[in-house]
């Protein structure tokens, strides 16, 4: 009898597990990456963001090849045009290769200054296929005839890659500081962290237009023109330099709630050094904060751009940025005269963007860090 009563027992374990085995079959798991995209769809306002981010950075991307006026190119007979004021097409640019037009002087390509070999590839493409053909001037012309709408396009690419590569200066320099400040601790994490102090007093804003006009002057312009430096490049790495601190602290807190866990005693007693721990094991468990970050740091670089630029001290002419647009649209307006779109439209783009960034950065922090929803 004891042993009938068993073996039922046991058979109905083993057709219950089976079961189970049929249920967990039909059952897809779900990565952490998943769940994030999941939460982050959900969040209609940074998703809306985020496609508003990737349409301003298709269409400066592809600005050599969209159908419109070259950013610099001239045009003294539409002068301060509104958007109001213009036909639907303009027709001035002349194909290599027609009749009694010089190749070596083609407006399009001089409207456009060096280009790379991606977006020279692109602009050969545009005059294949919309030939002289351009849309006109949808948002008005500049006291020079220039298009303000292909300006603001054009001008996209050094607002974006300022704030990108700025951020990224300032997130590598954070993470590295802060990672081996949090995991040396003791003294070395006091030492350090009272460096941060001490920086975090200095008025930065001050010293980066210091550096920015002493670097600009005749003697250090040529000296750093011999090693290939320019004034954008001294832009990107001295305002990344200063964006590093917030970052510092909070991958240092992160990384000292990390270093006690178990995968690190892991790491520890299969013989890993302090340079391998801190860079193949905790680095990569912050990358979470570290998008956040970037996300929330871009707008402020782009603004603090933006206000260089309009001060004199950003991007030099003939290069162009939203922050020198909406300055050279503030030079040209006076009480008689107030060409409005020569400010509207820059300040607006600029705007948009800052907004579409902080609204994907809250998207983001709460999309990869689920503790801080309800």
């Amino acid at each position: 009898m004891y042993r009938y009563v068993l073996g039922t027992k046991m058979a109905e374990d083993l057709k219950r597990y089976e079961e189970l085995i049929e249920e967990a079959k039909n059952i897809r798991g779900v990565s952490l990456r998943q769940d994030a995209w999941r939460r982050l769809k959900k969040n209609r306002a940074a998703f809306l963001a985020m496609i508003f981010l990737g349409m301003v950075a298709f269409l400066s991307f592809f600005t050599p090849f969209l159908p419109l006026q070259a950013p610099r190119q001239v045009d003294t007979s539409r002068q301060k045009m509104s958007c109001c004021m213009s036909p639907l097409f303009y027709e001035s640019l002349k194909i290599p290769g027609d009749p009694g037009v010089d190749p070596l002087h083609d407006p399009l390509e001089e409207g456009f200054g060096r280009l790379g070999p991606v977006s020279h590839f692109m602009l050969q493409a545009r005059v294949k296929i919309f030939g002289r053909w351009s849309l006109n001037s949808l948002c008005g012309t500049d006291k020079l005839g220039r298009d303000v709408l292909s300006r603001i396009f054009w001008g996209s690419r050094f607002s974006l890659v300022v704030g990108l590569v700025a951020t990224i200066v300032s997130l590598f320099i954070g993470i590295t500081y802060g990672a081996i400040s949090g995991y040396c601790g003791g003294k070395v994490d006091n030492l350090m962290m009272r460096a941060v102090d001490v920086l975090y007093s200095i008025p930065f804003f001050f010293i980066v237009i210091f550096l920015i006009t002493v670097l600009d002057a005749k003697e250090f312009r040529e000296i750093l023109s011999s090693w290939g430096i320019n004034r954008v490049t001294v832009f990107f790495f001295v305002v990344g330099a200063i964006y590093w601190l917030t970052m510092a602290r909070v991958v240092r807190g992160q990384v000292m709630s990390l270093k006690n866990e178990q995968f690190i005693e892991a790491a520890r007693v299969v013989g890993a050094g302090p340079l391998r721990i801190i860079f193949h094991h905790l680095v990569p468990n912050l990358m979470s904060v570290a998008v956040i970050y970037l996300t929330l740091t871009i707008p402020n670089v782009m603004l603090f751009e933006a206000f260089l630029s309009f001060i004199g001290l950003g991007v030099e002419p003939p290069d162009i940025s939203w922050g020198m647009l909406t300055r050279d649209g503030l030079d040209v307006i006076t009480p008689v005269n107030i060409d409005w779109w020569l400010v509207v439209y820059p300040s607006m783009a600029l705007a948009l963007t800052l907004f579409a960034l902080n609204f994907l950065g809250d998207g983001l922090r709460d999309a990869l860090d689920p503790k801080q929803q309800k």
